[in-house]
């Protein structure tokens, strides 16, 4: 787990240093030099007796006790030189930087793995392999440039990727982005982003401690161990972006039923990532930008005020954000009109124009602020075409800044033009967002993305009877009376119904359930695709006659009957993610599930109150409401269908996939009409 030798060492020796700043060795040395470590400053090389100033010990044997050791040799003598410190020097932090390890090869998995025992065996951590390495307010261990501003109430960046970090902290310097510590985890061998996040959430200090942090994830490996820490530190106060990388639909596999089809990996790390309240970023600009946003006070409703000298970004910026669910109240204040110069408007956007000055943005922005009672935000855009200088605008901005209770977002697009007043701008610790557009989605972006889930109580369901089910079944799709015990046992309300295997005995059924009925083959997976599903059979003769056609359908080898029920088709399904347990899916039902594809996921367990936020998250949400006259759906016996399918997921790892569809909604309550199960024992 990381450690104070880590976070704060009192001293850290560079295993392979090197007078050639071009070798990872060399620079490391370099950038603890440049930014002044405070702490003793060891290094060894077997050819050298002085590097970069610094005595240097050509045995690291001859060293003395020391807290971080950084590798920059080959991997070969990683495992004996970590022995060696991590025994003979109390050394308990470690940073290699060397690739050459399981990435490579088995040979170097082995390599890898032998550290990770010995660190393990002290109680110390690893950082690494194959990373740019670790930095903050304390050190820069790190053989790479940038080095951004390291300030305690900085940004907390995660990343498993040393070169992805860099691009990444490249982006957000230039827009005046302050670091608190950065972390390439590398081949996460001991300590991945999951950990990181951990020792951040149990470190966390309310008074000291960074409340923005960013991830670049490669590969989620403890989805459990994410969602409980960036959870919690998001109820801590915290706000988290991360960029998920590698999770193309090309890389999905396919599956048979709808919601195999319908959910995916990626849509696993959604669901992730809604659950914990963790904002999804796609790039490095998008994922810096929301990091810059992070670092101003939150926004605390969706109402947008744009201040602007110039129309078309403010245009492009109030399509971005009407387009995406904020809004621009329209305004009037005939006062403040009257301090701005002709031909200005208040409406909102409020221009005051090209020749606008910084007393014009002044009173605006104290209207806005004081006056404008429906404003939760302002963002301000103001550029120059290089006629003046523009550092009153700028102070002003920074001062209005400190002083409004309102988010203040500026705008400063002129990077070229007016260089030095925004590198004066930033100089006083601000932030610019360069262009108004990708503002524009990030803001919404944020403020869109719901608060974490928090825990979930899940109803109560049979479980003695659901696992002796699924104990005393076969691996593959059940058949209809195991997947209909396995309702009724998680307490979800289904349709009266009859499988049958002879003629005479689907006219007895039909007669029992009472007409009208609906009959259904049973052995194929897609039913209607093949013809095999009849509605509305009102008579016994159409039983006979459609029994013969139902029967003979390739792999038919019974016929299940069903009574005719009314209501909305609505559909819940199940899979299983390897890792992240099982996708809770909701949406329309029957055909259309195929034809929209208007599904909302989540991860199980779920709450009541997530459920609901699923069904009103539709796009076809108002057909469940019940629209042009057309009964809706009970909602909250929806919910707790959606609630109950978690459960039996819970009790039962096994089910893989799992469609309910469709279910018959009304005002009265939910139906289950049709089931599949398909179940997986493990080894």
């Amino acid at each position: 787990m990381i450690n104070q030798q880590l976070i704060n060492p009192r001293s850290i020796v560079v295993i392979g240093g090197s007078n050639d700043t071009t070798k990872p060795g060399g620079k490391v040395l370099k950038n603890l030099l440049d930014n002044n470590f405070q702490g003793n400053l060891y290094v060894t090389n077997p050819k050298e007796t002085e590097i970069q100033g610094i005595k240097c010990y050509q045995n690291a044997s001859d060293l003395p006790e020391c807290d971080l050791a950084i590798l920059a040799i080959a991997a070969k003598y990683c495992p004996e030189t970590v022995e060696l410190l991590a025994h003979n020097k109390k050394t308990r932090a470690f940073i290699i930087l060397s690739a050459g390890f399981h990435e490579e090869s088995e040979a170097g998995a082995l390599l890898e793995k032998k550290i990770v025992d010995i660190v393990n065996g002290v109680n110390g951590c690893l950082i690494g392999p194959n990373c740019i390495g670790v930095m903050n307010h304390h050190h820069t261990s790190v053989f790479t440039l940038p080095i951004p501003k390291l300030i305690p109430r900085g940004v907390e960046f995660i990343s498993g990727s040393g070169a992805t970090a860099v691009f990444i902290m490249e982006t957000a310097i230039q827009n005046g982005i302050p670091f608190s510590s950065v972390y390439s985890v590398g081949n996460s061998a001991q300590i991945g982003v999951e950990e990181v996040l951990q020792y951040m959430d149990e470190t966390f200090d309310p008074e000291e401690s960074s409340r923005v942090k960013l991830l670049y994830i490669e590969s989620v490996n403890k989805p459990d161990l994410l969602l409980k820490h960036a959870s919690s530190l998001i109820g801590k106060g915290c706000r988290i972006a991360a960029i998920k990388s590698g999770t193309s639909s090309a890389g999905s596999r396919a599956a048979s039923s709808h919601t195999g089809a319908l959910s995916s990996s990626d849509s696993a790390v959604d669901a992730l990532f809604r659950k914990a309240g963790i904002v999804r970023c796609y790039g490095r600009e998008e994922l810096a930008t929301v990091a810059a946003i992070f670092m101003h006070k939150p926004l605390a409703g969706k109402n947008i005020a744009i201040i602007t000298h110039a129309g078309g970004p403010a245009v492009m910026l109030t399509d971005a954000l009407s387009n995406n669910g904020l809004e621009l109240p329209h305004l009037e204040n005939p006062e403040l009109l009257a301090k701005l110069l002709p031909g200005s408007s208040v409406a909102n956007p409020i221009d005051f124009l090209a020749t606008g000055t910084a007393a014009n943005l002044g009173d605006i922005i104290d209207a806005c602020d004081n006056e404008f009672e429906n404003i939760d935000a302002m963002a301000v855009i103001f550029g120059s075409p290089g006629l003046t200088e523009v550092y009153d605008v700028y102070k002003l901005l920074d001062e209005k800044m400190k002083t409004c209770r309102k988010p203040i977002f500026p705008i400063l697009p002129s990077i070229i033009n007016v260089k030095k007043e925004i590198d004066y701008f930033i100089s006083l610790g601000r932030i610019n967002f360069p262009d108004e557009v990708v503002f524009g989605n990030a803001l919404a972006k944020i403020y869109n993305t719901p608060p974490p889930a928090g825990k979930a109580e899940i109803p109560k369901v049979d479980v003695k009877s659901i696992r002796a089910i699924i104990e005393n079944s076969e691996d593959g799709y059940l058949e209809p009376e195991k997947v209909q015990q396995l309702l009724d046992a998680a307490g979800i309300h289904r349709a009266g119904e009859a499988v049958v295997s002879t003629k005479s005995d689907a006219v007895n059924a039909a007669n029992e359930l009472g007409y009208p009925v609906v009959m259904k083959v049973v052995g194929p997976v897609h039913k209607s695709d093949i013809g095999g599903v009849v509605l509305n059979v009102k008579d016994d003769e159409t039983v006979m006659k459609e029994f013969d056609r139902l029967i003979a359908i390739k792999d038919t080898f019974a016929v299940m009957l069903q009574p005719m029920l009314s209501g909305i088709q609505i559909f819940v399904g199940a899979k299983a993610e390897p890792k992240f347990g099982h996708m809770i899916l909701c949406g329309l039902g029957g055909i259309f599930i195929e034809v929209f594809k208007d599904v909302q996921s989540t991860l199980s367990p779920v709450s009541f109150d997530e459920a609901k936020k699923m069904i009103s998250d539709l796009k076809s949400y108002k057909i469940v409401q019940g629209t042009r006259g057309q009964e809706g759906v009970n909602e909250n016996e929806f919910a707790h269908v959606i609630t109950k399918l978690s459960a039996l997921c819970e009790a039962a790892p096994e089910i893989i996939e799992m469609d309910i569809n469709p279910l018959l909604g009304n005002q009265k309550g939910v139906i289950a009409v049709d089931a599949r199960i398909r179940i997986e024992k493990f080894a």
